[in-house]
């Protein structure tokens, strides 16, 4: 089986999503990038794969970093490299026989330079809603768990309940 791996373009996943993007709107986009990768922590753990996100130095000019948070991989490139430059030559690097690369963006040009090299190409918003869904079952499968939990587990059946049910009446009509 092929290693999965997901390479994320940061900012633009912060421009498509809506809460984040409002977040980056009020000037809150620290916060945003945070949610970001909170959120791409979680589908991670679903997920089976490598998660890679790449922010650009558009927004942090002069920082060039690149660390693990929550079992994610997270690039901040050069000042002088765009995350798209970044995410094409990194694809194209990680599009082995071995490994299923998978590109989040929804920047067209993009898309079609990675699909172009080999790897598969999924819209930010696809991802939006892949983990909205997630985030759904998960939700009503504990959901289904809990009422579970609150059924009594009863050892009788229909027949032996209905009998216990006269026994009691007619005990109840004989005080």
């Amino acid at each position: 089986m092929k290693k999965q791996i997901l390479i994320v373009d940061g900012y633009n996943v912060i421009g498509t999503w809506p809460k984040l993007k409002q977040l980056k709107k009020h000037n809150r986009l620290e916060e945003a990038r945070d949610q970001l990768l909170a959120t791409l922590a979680n589908y991670r753990k679903f997920f089976e794969g490598q998660v890679i996100v790449v922010f650009d130095a558009m927004y942090v000019p002069g920082i060039k970093e690149q660390f693990k948070k929550w079992d994610l991989d997270v690039i901040f490139t050069a000042e002088d490299v765009t995350a798209d430059t970044y995410i094409q030559n990194l694809s194209n690097e990680l599009n082995l026989i071995t490994n299923q690369v998978t590109v989040v963006t929804s920047d067209q040009a993009v898309q079609w330079t990675v699909f172009a090299r080999g790897a598969s190409r999924l819209p930010s918003y696809e991802l939006y809603k892949r983990i909205q869904e997630m985030e759904k079952e998960l939700h009503d499968e504990s959901q289904q768990r809990f009422n579970q939990d609150l059924q009594r587990n009863i050892p009788w059946g229909n027949d032996q309940l209905k009998q216990l049910e006269k026994l009691r009446d007619q005990l109840s009509s004989d005080s």
